[in-house]
């Protein structure tokens, strides 16, 4: 049993207990730390990547333009072979014996000619005289214009079987890297058609092509007109299918007259040296060059903007480090950054990453956030 003054004692620990309690409270969690970039405006080249087959600067296929069956092959498959070098016999047996034949049959007019003609001429006279008829005159003159047209037919036929004769031997129109024979001694080639006998490549510099979308074109194009984009002074590089770079840059060959209209592209061709002749035709890499340069881009890291159906949006610290969500136009993508083309400006302060957990009003603690790997 307690004493009347132990139970005060203890009536009052209990009050002071519970006046502490109610004194302390609930704790407060502090604003959360989030990783924010300041918006500035400046000057921001754009790249494009496209995808690049690499061709011959010229690539002739070699054909049989005459019948006959394959003699020889004088070159050696896969070898860079110079302007005039020998590459394959047609048996031309039946070619010497046509030009033969065209020959003598050419003889043969000239000889009926020149009867002709001294028939004109030993009958002008004497028909002026009607020591022989008209007649006679005229059919001599319409014998020797006979005549001339069968020396042209003839000449023609022999020049002809010349030229058909002299493709039995065929040569490299070019110097280049000549590819396999794609037929062997004995075949018969040339019959019904110029049969592809190979293809000489010349590959110093070597041709790239590559297929722009039509929308990039378009927009290059208003770059080029608003000075944005200087064509003459880009410098195209070449990546190759290991990641290696080929140390020589490009120059614009062409542009294709039409847009491919299944593909929707338009063919740009470049010429890359290549001095040691390590490119090949058939080979594929990546075309990467300056496209335009947009003055006083906006940007931001592409972790920072959230798309949902449509609609873009960052989150905006405020100046008294405030969360609001701002909608936001999104243009092209440089690296790991996104130009906005509108909903923000410079100075602006804007959320990193880690947006899902934040709600507008909420109070934070703003820290610079690190530079995302490989970003500009």
């Amino acid at each position: 049993m307690l004493r009347p003054g132990s139970t005060v004692l203890v009536s009052a620990l209990v009050l002071a207990l519970s006046a502490c309690s109610k004194e302390k409270g609930p704790a407060v969690m502090p604003p959360p730390e989030v990783p924010v970039v300041t918006v500035a405006a400046k000057d921001t080249p754009l790249d494009f990547e496209l995808v690049a087959q690499l061709r011959g600067f010229e690539d002739v296929e070699i054909r049989a333009r005459v019948e006959g069956y394959l003699e020889s092959i004088a070159y050696k498959e896969g070898s860079t072979v110079k302007k005039g070098t020998h590459l394959f016999t047609i048996d031309d047996q039946q070619y010497i014996a046509a030009l033969a034949q065209a020959q003598a049959n050419l003889a043969s007019a000239q000889n009926q000619f020149d009867k002709a003609d001294l028939d004109v001429k030993r009958f002008t006279p004497l028909a002026a005289e009607r020591a022989v008829s008209q007649a006679e005159l005229d059919n001599a003159v319409s014998a020797r214009k006979t005549g001339l047209a069968q020396i042209e037919a003839a000449k023609a036929n022999a020049e002809k079987a010349r030229l058909n004769l002299s493709y039995t031997k065929i040569t490299a129109p070019i110097e280049g890297l000549a590819g396999k024979a794609e037929h062997k001694v004995g075949d018969l080639v040339g019959k019904g058609e110029p049969t592809l006998l190979t293809t000489v490549s010349s590959i110093d510099p070597i041709r790239v092509s590559i297929a722009i979308p039509e929308s990039d074109y378009l927009r290059f194009t208003r770059s080029v007109e608003t000075g944005q984009a200087q064509p003459s002074k880009a410098k195209p590089i070449l990546i190759l299918s290991d990641g290696t770079q080929h140390p020589y840059p490009g120059k614009l060959l062409f542009v294709d007259r039409a847009v491919d209209s299944q593909t929707g592209t338009l063919r740009v061709d470049l010429a890359f040296p290549n001095p040691q002749k390590t490119l090949r035709p058939g080979l594929y890499g990546k075309v990467k060059a300056e496209s335009e340069v947009v003055k006083n881009a906006l940007l931001v890291p592409q972790r920072a903007v959230q798309e949902l159906q449509g609609t873009y949006t960052v989150v905006v610290i405020t100046p008294d480090n405030k969360v609001e969500t701002r909608k936001v136009k999104p243009g092209q993508k440089v690296g790991s950054n996104w130009i906005i083309q509108d909903g923000l400006k410079s100075g602006d302060v804007v959320v990193a990453e880690g947006i899902q957990r934040l709600r507008d009003g909420m109070t934070v603690v703003p820290k610079p956030a690190a530079p995302a790997a490989g970003g500009k």
